[in-house]
């Protein structure tokens, strides 16, 4: 089972010191152009602090995350199971996890990005700030970018198997997983957001524990119930967890 995540705005503070980032090494290499692509684009952009702020939705006191992104292909990286931080990685605690839930953990999650269109908990990247949402002035729509690129490898990587499909709206047309079910978390019969973020780090952390691997919605449901949630199916391809206290 693959389990997909969104990235997360705030990122830990960049290293002073490290290796550059080196695209071959990130999870899919094949995705190398798509990645040259929007990376170039990016770079291009930011030594134009004011357009880079326009296009990327940043305010003006937010001018270190352009200085960043004009350097990131000299910056030091690292492993990105590091650099996202948030609600949902909080509540996910990749640090404290047990030696063997950590390789799981490498083996199943991905990160979905804006800059780099997937990545790996061990892939080793600088900070950067690039939303899925941005139009780039020679890539166009991000979005509709990484939709054409990531289709073909991420079909052949998740083959038949179950996909966990836990990002963000915004991040979903990136790519449709052929066996993918979603999850909302309820509360009082309505959806929650920030709780949402974190009860889905907690879903991934607790899953990784158990060394799930279900290979249906079905199972899905019943390995969730085991480990302590209470879960509705809403539909073949969602399930509904639902959460009592916030």
């Amino acid at each position: 089972m693959l389990i997909l995540l969104p990235p997360s705005e705030g990122k830990a503070a960049a290293p002073r010191r490290g290796n550059a980032l080196d695209l071959d090494g990130l999870t899919l290499p094949e995705l190398r152009a798509a990645r040259e692509t929007v990376l170039d684009d990016l770079t291009k952009l930011s030594a134009d602090p004011e357009a880079a702020l326009a296009t990327l939705g940043l305010s003006a006191g937010q001018g270190a995350e352009v200085e960043r992104n004009a350097v990131l292909r000299d910056a030091p990286a690292v492993p990105a199971g590091k650099l996202y931080t948030g609600v949902l990685y909080d509540a996910l605690d990749l640090a404290s996890l047990p030696a063997p839930a950590r390789r799981r953990a490498r083996e199943q999650l991905l990160i979905f990005s804006g800059l780099w269109g997937v990545v790996g908990l061990a892939d080793r990247i600088p900070p950067y700030r690039c939303s899925i949402g941005v139009r780039l002035p020679g890539a166009g729509s991000l979005s509709a970018h990484w939709k054409a690129a990531l289709a073909g490898p991420l079909g052949e990587l998740a083959g038949d198997d179950l996909v966990l499909d836990l990002r963000s709206s915004a991040y979903v047309p990136m790519w449709t997983p052929r066996n993918g079910v979603s999850v909302r978390v309820l509360h009082d019969g309505k959806v929650v957001s920030h709780f949402n973020k974190a009860t889905k780090g907690r879903i991934v952390r607790d899953l990784l524990l158990a060394g799930a691997r279900p290979r249906t919605p079905e199972r899905l449901a019943q390995t969730l119930e085991q480990v302590g949630y209470r879960v509705q199916a809403r539909r073949p391809d969602q399930l509904d967890v639902i959460v009592d206290t916030l």
